[in-house]
């Protein structure tokens, strides 16, 4: 039960003013704030103007309620049989009060309203309760005077609050106004410094394409450079060889003791010479992208069996021994047959340069869904310094067996290459004096030589994008075309068909382009790969496209490979 403060018994215009009174009598006795003082007082107002309509009679009881929370509750009991709810009187009292609440008791209605206590005022108790009930119980009636008087007070005190909260809005929108302009102050700074950022970053990005364009001429000249001197070089040097064994074979006139050692001496430099040439004519074929493995299954056992058969002469002597290990069960190795020998001869080969006593081993194991070969020595190791620089072209380790195991520098690199062209890896592990242990990993079944477009036909007016496209393009096709005109394109195409066409959607008559592909009988089966930069859905059924924002050589390597693959049939070369 709820402890009552306050019974009232109204009716008529006077009980109206006397309501209002008296809720903020009680509100001020409990310890409410002014603001809520007035809202009290203003919401039993309404209501009890609307519900004292027709001089019918009013109960009204004050109470206090600790529940939900410490609350000032009125209950208004009424002889109407319904409330005016629609009134604009009773939307005022529901603004200001926390809860109004209708109940229908024997014909009756009984409203009952709820505020609660201002915050930092705690719930009273009982000896409070019965100290408020005594003040409140001997208030003076008043009268309609004495409540206009309080009306007028309590709108000024609500004109004084208004006009300090309209200083502190002010004050805010001043100091939000300052906040902005120094916002908006930072934000402009950002956007030039932003601005700047991009230009150094669109400049660094166009001198980064210049240097990869430079790099690759400069890896192309060099691959060429070493082509040509080497199979210029090579027919030469073999035929000094061969006449230097001619001469010194057993059906050969006799020779002198130093023309002998002259026609050795030219023999052994020429042999040199020759294996440099062929190294040379290796890594520039490796490094040019133009070694396609030919996967078939491998006989290892074969393979062991020849690497042994190929270093007899060198193991003759006894003083290092070249061991093959057994060999594991496993599945069968489905890789380049070749370039494998090539592998594990290069790496042999070093081990044996480099070893004085002891042995060169190799040895394969099955490593889940690979095939591991290990070369291990016991000669002379690798210093820590240079374990890395090994895989550098034409780097050799400086150590007292330099000057009588003359090399190349190359067939580490060599090897290199050759296990990633296979889909494997090659690491290397060294201590010196110790040894060193070589592992190549190759998968069980190597990765088939992707189709390579004998030639391709370049669309593009875009300078930037046709320097891009042909540095990432180099390594993954064959002779590749320009032309910056669509029209121009379909003429060339009809010429020479291409194995594929780059075109760009934005050169001039990209879609006559598209259109004379279809009308040239020779042309329906061209493969297209299309460049597009606006991000929107492609333009053509079944047209290959790569966004311009994203090209990199896996984005081309891919969209070239969904091109081959999309096309209908293979245009006429």
């Amino acid at each position: 039960m709820n402890p009552e403060l306050l019974v009232l018994s109204l009716s008529g215009e006077q009980g109206v003013f006397l309501l209002r009174r008296r809720g903020r009598e009680v509100a001020r006795a409990i310890g409410m704030e002014a603001q809520d003082q007035i809202r009290v007082a203003t919401a039993l107002s309404d209501l009890g103007r609307l519900l004292l309509a027709d001089q019918v009679p009013l109960t009204v009881t004050f109470e206090l309620r600790p529940q939900p929370v410490p609350s000032l509750g009125v209950r208004l009991m009424t002889g109407l049989s319904s409330a005016p709810v629609s009134e604009q009187g009773w939307v005022t009292a529901e603004r200001l009060l926390d809860e109004v609440k209708i109940e229908h008791r024997r014909g009756r209605v009984e409203v009952t309203v709820r505020k609660a206590l201002s915050v930092g005022t705690s719930y009273p108790g009982d000896t409070r309760i019965a100290r408020l009930r005594e003040e409140l119980s001997g208030l003076e009636a008043g009268n309609a005077t004495d409540e206009l008087r309080a009306q007028n007070e309590e709108l000024l005190l609500t004109l004084d609050s208004l006009e300090r909260k309209q200083e502190e809005l002010l004050r805010l929108n001043a100091e939000l106004e300052e906040t902005n302009r120094g916002v908006l102050a930072l934000y402009g700074e950002l956007t030039e410094e932003l601005d700047e950022t991009n230009r150094g970053v669109v400049a660094l990005y166009a001198e980064l394409d210049q240097k990869s364009i430079e790099l690759k001429r400069a890896s192309e000249a060099k691959n060429r450079f070493w082509s040509n001197v080497s199979h210029e070089v090579r027919t030469p040097v073999n035929s000094i060889v061969g006449l230097a064994r001619l001469l010194l074979g057993p059906g050969a006139d006799p020779l002198t003791d130093d023309q002998r050692r002259q026609l050795e001496l030219v023999n052994t430099s020429g042999t040199g010479l020759l294996t440099l040439v062929n190294d040379l004519l290796d890594v520039a074929k490796a490094e040019s992208g133009r070694v396609e493995p030919q996967p078939v299954e491998v006989d290892l056992r074969m393979l062991f069996a020849q690497l042994r058969d190929g270093f007899l002469p060198v193991t003759r002597d006894g003083e290092v021994a070249l061991v093959c290990d057994e060999l594991p069960d496993g599945p069968v190795l489905r890789t380049d047959y070749t370039l494998l020998m090539h592998i594990l001869r290069n790496l042999v080969s070093n081990g044996l340069k480099f070893t004085e006593h002891g042995e060169v081993r190799v040895t394969a194991a099955v490593d889940g869904a690979d095939w591991l070969f290990t070369v291990s020595d016991t000669g002379i190791g690798i210093p820590a310094d240079h374990v890395d620089k090994v895989f550098e072209e034409f780097h050799q380790v400086p150590n007292p067996l330099q000057a009588r195991s003359a090399g190349t520098g190359l067939g580490l690199p060599y090897a290199r290459s050759l296990a990633e062209v296979l889909g494997g890896s090659l690491d290397l592990r060294s201590t010196p004096g110790q040894g060193t242990l070589v592992t190549v990993r190759l998968p069980q079944s190597a990765v088939e030589a992707e189709a390579r477009p004998r030639s391709v036909l370049l669309v593009t007016a875009d300078d930037t994008l046709r320097a891009r496209l042909t540095t990432v393009m180099g390594p993954l096709v064959g002779e590749v075309r320009e032309t910056a005109d669509g029209v121009g394109a379909v003429l060339m195409a009809a010429a020479a068909p291409p194995g594929l066409l780059v075109l760009d959607l934005a050169a001039p008559h990209a879609e006559d382009c598209l259109l004379g592909l279809r009308r040239e009988a020779r042309l329906t089966g061209t493969p297209v790969l299309a460049l597009q930069s606006a991000e929107h859905r492609d333009r053509e059924l079944g047209l290959v496209v790569v966004r311009t924002s994203q090209l990199s050589t896996e984005s081309v390597r891919d969209g070239i490979r969904r091109a081959l693959t999309a096309a209908p049939t293979e245009p006429s070369p």
